[in-house]
């Protein structure tokens, strides 16, 4: 007896996108916020989704968190210190913490029903991240943290949904400036930009106000299987150029670091990320 499959698919533009499949549904929560759904499938293994938009799966996360936060983490000297908005998976966190001289992150996610679903079903995306005591676990509005934070940092990453509806306020130029008065000397802030193909607008958008803020940014590109698309991270800082550093110090520091369990990221590929191709470089200028 065959059985039946769910299909599940993941729209990158109103008129285009990619379909997945699903074995079944293991647990739907209706949140104060959003839809949260977590499937099991042959490909992906768990695979959960917010308001009908794939967010996170165990067997293809790495290629979004690595990128989101090595890149960076690696090039900066001894991070210590930092904030990440979203990430309610754990998955941005458990990455950073692979970083020995982190003292402290805080994790400010503002939907406990995100957590709670990936503390049952993601414990090979987050590694028991919750439980680490340098972990500072924060349910409130990142908006509302930055401004009332004292805290100096030496990373921020905006590990966020896409820019659309209230999610919009957190890619301004404005609330940039607001998370750039948070940093400390040499700090650095990381978000995802979208897709430039599927998305140039937004990806222009987000690229202009991040250097309407910072003095240096730097954005790269990576194909992320569960979106159906590739897709762009960027850096922006006052201070650290992350295309400075070699392939070789990169590779060095990562052993030097001990940091493990990478599927994807190393020396070669922190430099391949960086070269665009034409079509993005138009985008961009």
């Amino acid at each position: 007896m065959t059985v039946p499959t769910i299909r599940i698919d993941e729209m990158v533009t109103d008129q285009s996108g990619a379909y997945f499949t699903a074995d079944r549904l293991l647990e739907t929560i209706t949140s104060e916020f959003q839809t949260i759904k977590v499937f099991e499938t042959q490909d992906f293994g768990k695979l959960m989704r917010i308001d009908g938009c794939n967010m996170v799966s165990e067997r293809d996360e790495f290629f979004y968190h690595e990128n989101l936060i090595h890149p960076v983490a690696t090039a900066q000297a001894n991070p210590q210190n930092v904030l990440i908005i979203g990430g309610g998976d754990g998955g941005a966190a458990e990455e950073i913490l692979k970083h020995p001289s982190i003292v402290k992150v805080t994790l400010c996610e503002l939907d406990v029903a995100v957590v709670e679903m990936s503390k049952r079903h993601f414990a090979s995306v987050h590694r028991g991240v919750f439980d680490d005591p340098r972990l500072s676990l924060v349910i409130d509005d990142g908006i509302k943290l930055i401004d009332e934070t004292r805290e100096k940092f030496d990373l921020i990453t905006l590990d966020l949904t896409d820019p659309i509806g209230e999610a919009k306020a957190l890619y301004s130029q404005a609330f940039f400036a607001q998370c750039k008065a948070k940093l400390g000397m040499g700090g650095a802030l990381t978000i995802h930009t979208g897709s430039p193909f599927a998305h140039p607008s937004r990806v222009r958008e987000s690229m202009a106000n991040l250097r309407a803020t910072f003095r240096i940014v730097t954005a790269w590109f990576v194909h992320i299987p569960m979106y159906g698309a590739t897709w762009g991270f960027a850096c922006g800082s006052d201070a650290l150029d992350i295309r400075k550093i070699s392939a070789s110090e990169i590779d060095r520091r990562l052993a030097e670091r001990q940091v493990d369990h990478r599927q994807f990221y190393n020396g070669a590929i922190h430099h391949a990320m960086q070269a665009l191709p034409e079509y993005v470089r138009t985008l961009l200028r």
